[in-house]
């Protein structure tokens, strides 16, 4: 539904850091974005060289990104224009399975409670079905 260019409007990342190909559904407070692990990303020759493992805090940034979509959508809708959202909290990451080049994340992340400027998020991010990592995180919106 939205594409990575549609994206770069939103969030302010950039290659070589966004996480996020595509958003494949949407509602007012879930988002799903997808994107393809390629086996040419330069973490793969230090992170367990020889059986590359995607690190999973990259795992928790594809979530952030995607919940910083989901939260500028409806600051774009409200008062919030203007400012980007920042994570201010990460509780209960849990890695399931590990991610290697060529997987494509399904990154999931559900808008749990809204306070003022304050977002409440879960996520998972799925590898062919399978739950790879999970996480509650917390985002605020700041100044541009």
């Amino acid at each position: 539904m939205l594409t990575r260019e549609e994206i770069c409007r939103l969030i302010p990342h950039r290659d070589p850091f966004l996480w996020i190909d595509d958003v494949v559904e949407e509602s007012e407070s879930r988002l799903v974005a997808r994107k393809l692990v390629p086996a040419d990303l330069d973490v793969f020759r230090g992170h367990y060289p020889g059986q590359p493992v995607l690190p999973g805090v990259l795992l928790c940034e594809a979530a952030l990104q995607a919940g910083a979509v989901l939260i500028a959508r409806q600051a774009s809708e409200t008062a919030g224009g203007g400012r980007v959202p920042v994570a201010t909290r990460i509780n209960n990451v849990k890695f399931r399975q590990m991610v290697r080049p060529g997987d494509v994340l399904l990154i999931e992340v559900e808008l749990t409670e809204r306070l003022a400027d304050a977002f409440f998020l879960a996520a998972k991010i799925r590898v062919a079905g399978k739950v790879a990592a999970q996480l509650d995180f917390a985002c605020t919106l700041a100044p541009a």
